[in-house]
C-alpha cells in the first residue's frame, strides 16, 4: 500500500516538484496551498507524512507543526528559504522529524522522508527506567519531567530534559552529539551538531540563572559529559 506524502507549499512549481520526484519514489501525494489548507487536508485524510514549508500566509508552517504536535505524532518535515539556526532550533523543539533549507534537492527530500517513514515503522527502544536521578545539586524526575538546582526547578524543554536525563544516566560517560540524538530520537535521526550545541548552550544558560555554572562539561573534539553539579564553592 503506498505511503501518501502531503506536501505544504505557497509556491505550486515547488509542489509539483516534489510531487514529481515522490511518485517516481512510489510514493502517493496531495497537495496543500497554506497552513489553513494542510490542516483541513490532515483532518479530513491523515497522510502518512507532511512536509511543511515555513514561510506561507494566513498560517506559517511553525503555527501548523503545533497544531498538528497537539493532535498526535504525524511525521514533519520542514522547508523553509530561511537558514537560520533559531528556525532549525525551534522547528525541533515542535516536533518536527528533520529540516531541509531552500534550494534543496528533490533527490535530498525524497531521501530524508523514506528514512523518517522508516524510522515511523521501526520499533522503538525498550524504555529506561524511571527512577528519578540525581548529582551534587542535580535532581531529575522523569516522571514529571521536571529538573531542580536545589530547591529551584529549572524551566526545561521536552528536548533539553531529555538531553540532561541522558548525560545523567550515565554520568562519568562522554556522549558525542550522535550519541545524544540517538537517545532522544534513535538511530538515524537527521539534525545538525549545531543544533545539539544550541540546547546545550540554553541548558547551560538556565542553570547559571539559578547557580548553576558546572552541570555540563564539554570534551573538546569528543562530546558532553554531565559535571559535579556541586555548584559555587562556599
Amino acid at each position: 500500500m503506498d505511503r501518501t506524502i502531503l506536501i505544504v507549499d505557497d509556491d505550486p512549481h515547488i509542489r509539483q516538484l516534489l510531487a514529481f520526484a515522490f511518485a517516481k519514489a512510489g510514493l502517493a501525494t496531495r497537495e496543500a496551498p497554506d497552513g489553513e489548507a494542510a490542516l483541513a487536508a490532515v483532518a479530513a485524510d491523515p497522510p502518512d507524512l507532511v512536509v511543511l514549508d515555513i514561510n506561507m500566509p494566513r498560517l506559517n508552517g511553525l503555527d501548523v507543526c503545533r497544531r498538528l504536535r497537539a493532535q498526535g505524532d504525524l511525521p514533519i518535515l520542514f522547508l523553509s528559504s530561511r537558514d537560520d539556526e533559531i528556525d532549525r532550533v525551534l522547528g525541533i523543539e515542535l516536533g518536527a522529524d528533520d529540516y531541509v533549507v531552500k534550494p534543496f534537492s528533490p533527490r535530498e527530500v525524497v531521501a530524508r522522508v523514506q528514512a523518517i517513514l522508516r524510522r515511523a515503522g521501526a520499533p522503538r527502544p525498550p524504555a529506561e527506567p524511571d527512577a528519578g536521578l540525581s548529582r551534587g545539586r542535580l535532581r531529575l524526575d522523569p516522571e514529571s519531567w521536571s529538573a531542580w538546582w536545589g530547591e529551584a526547578e529549572a524551566p526545561l524543554t521536552v528536548t533539553e530534559f531529555g538531553i540532561l536525563r541522558a548525560l545523567a544516566s550515565a554520568p562519568t560517560k562522554v556522549f558525542t552529539r550522535d550519541a545524544i540524538i540517538d537517545r532522544l530520537h534513535g538511530p538515524g535521526f537527521a539534525i545538525t551538531d549545531r543544533t545539539i550545541d544550541s540546547h546545550i548552550r540554553n541548558l547551560r544558560a538556565k542553570f547559571a540563572g539559578l547557580g548553576g555554572h558546572d552541570v555540563i562539561e564539554t570534551r573538546p573534539g569528543v562530546g558532553y559529559r554531565l559535571g559535579p553539579c556541586r555548584g559555587p564553592a562556599a
